[in-house]
């Protein structure tokens, strides 16, 4: 039989799991943060993405006999950029018309949509962390484009 040694005392371990919350906390957190703050960008360029598609996409629909057809099409993409881009909460400072740019030269549509990083940082806090950097490190602008021939 195996004997315990006498001078071990479950008093003396006390702080162990104190020490032990600490360090799995902070890699916790880490990971976390990390979670949180990169999912945020990568559902806006989603959303940029997919509604640069959507706006395109629904330009090809109008018949290129109707008169006015250029007119008409730079009309329905930024009226698709508005309706796909309406989820964007006013505190993130979304502006299509100064954040998006539709142009149509009579056979290539091309609609593109640029943010700002300083706009999403505004919003969302960014952690300078050292020797890792910024958290999130995220490019200058955001970028979504999408084009597309069309043939009148």
């Amino acid at each position: 039989m195996r004997r315990i040694p006498r001078n071990f005392s479950p008093l003396k371990q006390k702080g162990a799991a104190a020490i032990e919350f600490a360090l799995v906390f902070v890699i916790f957190f880490a990971v976390f943060y990390g979670l949180v703050t990169y999912s945020l960008p990568l559902l806006m360029m989603q959303s940029f993405n997919n509604a640069a598609a959507e706006a395109v996409r629904q330009s090809v629909a109008i018949n290129p006999g109707v008169s006015g057809y250029p007119a008409q099409v730079l009309n329905q993409a930024n009226a698709a950029l508005s309706k796909q881009l309406a989820w964007i909460p006013s505190a993130f400072a979304f502006n299509v018309v100064s954040d998006t740019a539709v142009t149509f030269d009579g056979k290539l549509l091309t609609v593109s949509i640029k943010y700002p990083k300083t706009k999403l940082t505004n919003v969302m806090p960014v952690l300078t962390l050292p020797g890792i950097g910024d958290v999130p490190n995220l490019p200058t602008n955001l970028t979504a484009e999408a084009s597309l021939q069309l043939v009148p």
